[in-house]
Order: structure tokens, then sequence, then C-alpha cells
């Protein structure tokens, strides 16, 4: 189709905004999809994104629309996740878009995300449409939602849009504005083929399903490709675009977005941001592609029989073919046996990983506490950075520790100011600004310009990350009753006076229990760690000491008692020295399984370390 008649748009969004039922209510009306093939969130195709309500992977759809002038659009749809976790997911898919459709809720108005997107998409020079969604619910505010847009990003009044993504009112009439807002792509069909892969997927049949968006050029389903940068060749089984299936077609050409079959074997050789092009006649140079996204939090994952760890890594792999923000490498603990050490985007993105590994591959999972990766500071100057609190040097061998901190962003009504103050204080953070977002008083002749009772407040602060990454975001949502809401970008290393925290189960070290910590917080942290461990590992036949340790100094000891097995219920009277020597034979068999005897540390164990109140 002529780039003229072409458009390529995202939908951008807080968590829980409607994105995904608005883009449900566009695939109707377009007739993309039948009417008795409609469900739900359509594009959320992962059983786990249904269970949660939640989009984890960006989903494309092509859907053909008649504008009023009597011709016939193209209209490419990108519909992104929500969740902080998955920010890069929605960086990429700008990439691949000219304009966005931003959604907000009528009732809940700008949150933290939608803030960070809007800021995402301005780099990305889109043109953004505001759209107040849920209009159909008794307490949606529209005029209050309005006037936060014109505040906070300086829209105008005529440009925003009413919809409900429920009901459908006011959809066709954004699709009408996507049209005539959005700029037509900027295509050059004429030029060599440059494609840039803003996502893959692994078929079993077809290879690397790179999807793509094409800038210049063409490419049909009988030409010989190359990823200019692995340079890895390849020849297409098959292009195609979504509807939101899969559906074959002959080319894709200049301005379009749609997959490319490749028959690739790895996706490490079609990697997301590469451009690819001709084998022959091809680009000499490639287009911009995304910078690299490096895990943030990373955690053990070790299977609970040990004679599955190949049936692990065949998982991992396999999942790492759908995934390739997941990293992984294999590790040996003296506790757990071999296992993988794995990096994440975030708390969530290790939920969902963990999650489908147990369902999708019937995997039986023992998981560490997460972690973040510190950097050390050796004596020769040299810098090391760690990702297990095992690795941390001895104390003579560096000259200091450095924690990774993150700038986050906490928009919230005004009276729940004080309890997130005291969150950010209690965390170790340090205040930055404080700003009103709403207006507090109605600005003369201008109607746009309402009063609040009670004004929200964008409260930004730098925080450690590894304060972060445990209770954190559970104690926002608690202490502002659910209102107040986070986004956070990764910032500087800083220096810290940490320490490692080891816990010992009857003597012996558990490298898994392991962890990072403040010197200031050590002692708390060992005591309640060693009080949760001493009600969650089972009682053994002999007594089980449960220590926390820094260094070798022990600072908090707890005790599991002996299970007591009666050896005298069978004496009715007779010699005390018949007794006497039971007793001392089960001393005796007490204390050799006391050195030789092994103790399980269930899963529960490890969730205690997540769960500890700091």
């Amino acid at each position: 189709m002529d780039a003229a008649h072409i458009r390529n748009f995202c939908i951008i969004a807080h968590i829980d905004h409607g994105k995904s039922t608005l883009a449900d209510r566009m695939l109707e009306i377009t007739g993309t999809v039948a009417a008795r093939d409609m469900q739900e969130q359509l594009l959320d195709s992962n059983p786990i994104e249904r269970e949660r309500g939640i989009t984890i992977k960006a989903q494309a759809v092509r859907m053909a629309f008649t504008h009023t002038d009597g011709d016939e659009y193209e209209l490419n749809l990108i519909d992104t996740p929500g969740h902080v976790d998955f920010g890069y997911e929605v960086s990429r898919s700008l990439a691949a878009c000219e304009g966005a459709v931003l959604v907000v809720d009528a009732t809940q108005g700008i949150q933290a995300q939608t803030l960070a997107n809007v800021y995402l998409a301005l780099e990305h020079d889109l043109t953004i449409i505001p759209v107040v969604n849920k209009i159909d619910l008794p307490q949606s505010d529209q005029e209050r939602v309005k006037a936060e847009l014109k505040q906070a990003f300086g829209f105008k009044p005529e440009e925003v849009l009413y919809v409900s993504g429920k009901v459908g009112t006011g959809v066709k009439e954004l699709l009408h504005e996507i049209i005539n807002r959005v700029q037509q792509p900027a295509a050059r069909p004429d030029k060599p083929l440059r494609a840039l892969i803003f996502d893959s997927k692994y078929d079993s049949y077809k290879g690397v399903m790179a999807y793509v968006r094409v800038f210049d050029g063409v490419v049909r389903g009988t030409d010989r490709i190359r990823m200019m940068a692995t340079n890895s060749m390849a020849d297409v089984l098959e292009v195609g675009v979504f509807r939101p299936t899969m559906a074959k077609v002959d080319e894709l050409a200049a301005g379009e977005v749609g997959y490319i079959a490749t028959g690739l074997k790895s996706v490490g050789e079609c990697r997301v941001g590469d451009t690819i092009t001709l084998y022959r006649g091809g680009a000499d140079e490639a287009l911009p592609g995304y910078g690299a996204r490096k895990p943030m939090v990373f955690a053990g994952m070790y299977p609970s029989e040990g004679n599955e760890f190949h049936e692990l890594r065949e998982a991992l792999e396999r999942l790492q073919m759908n995934d390739a923000s997941l990293v992984f490498e294999p590790e040996q603990s003296a506790a757990l046996g071999p296992g993988f050490r794995c990096g994440f985007l975030g708390l969530l993105h290790m939920e969902i990983v963990q999650e489908r590994l147990e369902r999708e591959f019937g995997m039986d999972l023992v998981v560490t506490a997460p972690s973040v990766v510190y950097r050390v500071v050796m004596n020769d100057n040299s810098v090391r950075e760690i990702a297990r609190p095992t690795d941390l040097p001895s104390g003579g061998e560096y000259q200091r520790v450095e924690e990774p901190w993150l700038r986050i962003s906490i928009l919230t009504p005004s009276r729940f100011l004080g309890p997130m103050m005291d969150l950010i204080s209690s965390k170790r953070g340090e205040f930055k600004k404080t700003e009103y977002l709403d207006s507090a008083v109605v600005k003369q002749g201008d109607p746009d310009s309402l009063p609040s009772s009670d004004p929200r407040v964008l409260l930004e602060a730098d925080v450690p990350m590894s304060e972060v990454l445990v209770d954190f975001y559970d104690q926002l949502k608690t202490r502002s009753r659910g209102y107040a809401s986070l986004d956070y970008t990764v910032g500087e290393y800083r220096e810290a006076p940490l320490v490692r925290l080891d816990v010992l189960v009857n003597n012996q070290p558990v490298d898994a229990l392991s962890l990072i910590t403040h010197k200031d917080n050590a002692f708390s942290q060992g005591r309640t760690l060693v009080e949760r461990l001493r009600t969650l590992i089972p009682r053994q036949l002999f007594e089980v000491p449960i220590q926390a340790a820094i260094g070798g100094r022990i600072i908090a000891r707890e005790t599991i008692k002996s299970m007591g097995k009666n050896v005298l219920a069978k004496c009715y009277g007779g010699d005390v020295t018949r007794k006497r020597k039971l007793l001392e034979k089960q001393a005796e068999g007490k204390k050799r399984m006391k050195r030789i005897g092994r103790v399980e540390v269930p899963q529960e164990a490890f969730l205690a370390v997540l769960k500890m109140d700091k």
C-alpha cells in the first residue's frame, strides 16, 4: 500500500488504564476480528497475561479502516505494557511508530508511568494524541483529567478526546483522529532494504520470527537476507502481517509493520534492535538500534531435584528465545547443588519467568532471594562487579563497595505525603523535589483550571536499588491505600558501608541465604532472619542451631529443639540402670546424627529473606 495511507501508532498508559480494552474495541470496530472470535484482552495471548490482567509482551496488529474521505487506510497498532518493569518493551515499540495514543483513566488521572511514557514518546519525536478513557464509569471526572493533561503536558483542551474502551464510545472518532494527526511513515521503497527488528519469538517450525518495521525497500518471501549486526545469513521462509494472528503476504514494503520467518535456530543470531537487509545489494548503514538493557535484579534458580539440572537449562534456553531480556549462567551452590544465576529487569519480570517455568515446563524450583549488581573497587584499583553475596571478597582485599541507586518518582494525593516521605527515609532515601500537579486555586479567566481539595504531589527522591527490591512497592500501596503510583530510572553508583550477612544452619553456611546489607541494618536483619528460619525449618531428631554471622562474628542465634522420642515407653519398673543405658544410647545417637546429619532447607526459608520486614 502507498505510504500515504499507512499509519503506525502505539497505545501507551499507566498500568490498568485500559490500553488492551481500547485495542479490543478498535479491532471490533475495524472488523479485523469477527464478532464470534472476539474476547476480552484479545492481544494478551499469554495465559499469565490474561489471569493477571496485565500486558507483558508488546503485541502488533494490522487494521483496515475507511476514513471520512472515502479512502481505506492501513493502521498498524502496537499494544504496549504498562508496568515499569517492562518499560524496555515500550521504548522498543515507540521506535517503530510515528504516533502514540496516550490513555489516561478518567477516575485516576495522570499517574507516574503516564509521565514516564510521555517523556519517552517525546524523546522519539512522536505525535501524541491524549485520550481520557473509562468515561462510562459514574465516578469519572473528565474535566479534571483534561485540566491535568493541560497543566502537566501543555495539551490544548480541543486536542483531548473522550472514549470508553469498554462500551466503544468515541473509539471511531479516535481512529479518524489518528489518520488526521499522525504523520505518514517516511518510506523509501526504491532504496536498499532496511528493516528494524523490534521484537522476536521462536517458532518450532519456522525458526526465529523477527517482528519488523520496514523503513526502506521491500522484502519478499523468496529473498535471502542478512542481519547487519551479527552478519547472520538466512533464506526467508515467509513474510506476513498480524491480523492479529499471523497472516502470510507476498511482500512487506517500506512503512509497513509485519514479521519475517528467518528459519534461524537461535535468537542470538537475530537480535532485537538489529537491521535486516538483503544479502545481495543490501544497505551499507544500519538503522539506529536499541541500547542493550542490562539486568537489574539477579536471583539463583535451582531444581528441587538435582537430576533435573539439564531440564532446567533446556527450559531456560527455550524461554530465552521468546524473552530476550532474560540472561542466565550456571552456578554451583554448596547447599542447593547445581543451578543457574538468572538476571531480570525487575521483580515482576522474575515472578513471570518463575511462573512460566513452573507452568509451561513443569519445573519444581527453589529460587533464592534477589540481589542487585554491586561494584567492588579492589586494592589495585580494578573494579569487579558482583551479583552474588558469596562473591564479595574478604575485608582486606578491597577499598570500597558501591551500590546502584534509583531516581524514583511517586505520584500521590497530598494527604499521603507524610507516609511517603517516612517510607523513603526508612529506605535510606534522599529527597530531591516536591511538586504539586493539581491547581490549588482557580485561575481567573481560565475555565480549565480547577480547584482541588486534595491536590496530588509528585515526589522525586534517590533511593538505593537494594532497598526498593523487596517490599518497597507493597509498602507504597499499603501506606497510600492504593492511591500512590511509582516510576523509576536507574541512576549512579555510590559508596556505602556494606557487609555480607551469612546464615549457618547446623554450623554449615547456606550460601543461598547469604545477603549483602547495610552495616546499620545488619543486626536487626540477622535477628529477624534467624527467628523466621526457626519457625520454617522442620524439627530434626537432633538440636539444630541457626546463626547469623558477619565474617567470623556471630550476631544472632536461634535453636530448633530436637524431636523427642520416648525410649523408656516399654520399660515397666525394673532396674534404673537399664533406663539410664537407653537414655545414654539415645544421647550418643543424637550426637552422631548432629555430626553427619543434613538439614533440609525448604523453599519457604528462601522466601523468608524476600518477605523480611526491614
